[in-house]
């Protein structure tokens, strides 16, 4: 028992040497090291399974496996759960992804899009700069690796990395990417994945994790490609990050599946948010009476009420509510506008309700300009409907116009009907079917680790 305690002084001391040896050097050549120690490969076939957490077993494991690499690294402190779970995995835009090996949950992280909580880093990071650019965001949050993985190449990481970079450009419509890390890891995701600072501090208290330290930083998607190409087109098979991200494609993804253009998988359902917001955390005891509203607006069904937190009698200033749900979409379209003889405007859809929708458009359009609408809704289902802009919702780089649908044909109230009721059903029916089926799988992940849709209504 001595000599291996012997053992482990001396492995923590040659840890601490070798750091501070790599820090004395430039940084061009730790940034080099660095990219030298990518191997992209993945567990043997067959063993490995990545997917989108969707059952209670899935997300306990997740949710556990994140508490306990966050009290192991000081982010925050035990909770009687043994699961961290934040405000933000209550949202329909918040997804979290599990690697699984053998059937056990060992890698997971979430994704965060723009919602009506905004992001975890607003609360340290001016991300003003980034949101004044031409794309959504998502913020990486919640990374987690089994400590019996961290050691293996990232077989585990760079796979849920992959399924990450894949899931935001094809189907969570992020061009952004925003990360919040402790110092001694962001050099990792700077000269590996090529993620710039947003600011040149560090943040020496960052409440949601424990006020630990923190940095932020962001990567372009879009510019994501040729940069990878530079660093790692001329390397080698499993270090060819380049080629593993942009063309491989890994059978143990597993994408969900889309009747419609969707660009969210929601998979709370009330037994889900009462289990784990309830019953296992309280969390939403933590929830402001502005919070509590807002969840309110986005699960408007009868069988949520009994699950959120109660409101007081009178409504809180500053949260008035559309009358309309709002389902995010990614969808292409043209716009005719009616009169003119110019050519059709081709725009995509971001968001849809029973009567109305928001567009990204590449030019200007005057409010009350009428048009004749053919929306893709699906794969080969198209909606021919007449809008008319009713208001502008740009940023400084891009242009959204909201638009009134007075008159929806069939196919776009069948896409709507199913975006509120149909898939909600769906998602509980799977989870549940899933959960009592895998309950027990996931039970003996217990050491530490490394560091259909529903869209959201904003207030009006």
């Amino acid at each position: 028992m001595k000599m291996v305690s012997i053992w482990s002084s001396m492995r923590r001391s040659l840890r601490r040497s070798a750091r501070w040896l790599l820090a004395a050097l430039p940084e061009g050549v730790r940034f080099a090291l660095y990219r030298r120690t990518v191997d992209c490969e993945p567990v043997s076939k067959g063993r490995l399974e990545l997917k989108i957490a969707d059952t209670q077993a899935e997300l306990e494991a997740c949710f556990a496996l994140l508490h306990n690499a966050y009290v192991a690294s000081g982010f925050m402190r035990p909770h009687p759960s043994g699961l961290r779970v934040t405000p933000y995995h209550a949202l329909p835009t918040t997804t979290t992804l599990c690697a699984k090996v053998d059937g056990q949950v060992v890698g997971t992280l979430s994704m965060v899009r723009d919602g009506i909580f905004g992001f975890p880093m607003q609360s340290a990071f001016d991300i003003s700069s980034i949101r004044a650019k031409d794309g959504r965001i998502a913020e990486i949050s919640a990374l987690a690796i089994h400590p019996r993985w961290r050691k293996t190449g990232g077989s585990i990481l760079f796979p849920l990395m992959k399924f990450m970079y894949g899931y935001c450009t094809r189907y969570f419509d992020t061009r952004h990417l925003l990360i919040a890390v402790n110092p001694a890891h962001i050099e990792m995701y700077e000269s590996v994945l090529f993620f710039r600072r947003i600011e040149g501090k560090t943040v020496d208290s960052y409440d949601f994790v424990n006020g630990a330290p923190a940095v932020g930083a962001t990567l372009d998607l879009h510019e994501a490609p040729q940069i990878f190409e530079r660093a790692y087109g001329h390397k080698p098979g499993r270090r060819n990050l380049h080629r593993y991200f942009v063309e491989t494609e890994l059978a143990e993804i597993k994408y969900p599946p889309r009747p419609w253009h969707t660009s969210n998988d929601p998979v709370l359902t009330p037994g889900l948010m009462h289990y784990f917001f309830h019953e296992r955390t309280r969390g939403f005891d933590e929830f402001d009476e502005r919070r509590r509203r807002l969840l309110h607006s986005i699960y408007r069904e009868p069988e949520w009420q009994a699950v959120l937190p109660p409101l007081p009698d009178s409504p809180a200033q500053g949260t008035a509510l559309r009358s309309e749900v709002r389902h995010s979409m990614k969808c292409p379209a043209t716009l005719q506008i009616i009169g003119s003889s110019s050519n059709s405007l081709r725009v995509t859809i971001v968001e849809v309700s029973g009567h109305g929708f928001l567009a990204r458009v590449l030019r200007p359009l005057s409010v009350g300009t009428r048009c004749s609408v053919v929306a893709e809704l699906g794969a080969g289902v198209k909606s021919h409907v007449h809008g008319e802009v009713v208001r502008l919702a740009g940023s400084d780089s891009e242009l959204f116009y909201g638009f009134c649908v007075q008159s929806p044909d069939a196919a776009w109230e069948r896409c709507v009907t199913w975006l509120g009721q149909s898939a909600h059903e769906l998602s509980r029916a799977v989870a549940i079917t899933s959960a009592s089926s895998t309950s027990d799988t996931f039970a003996t992940v217990t050491a530490t680790a490394a560091v259909p849709s529903r869209s959201e209504t904003l207030p009006a």
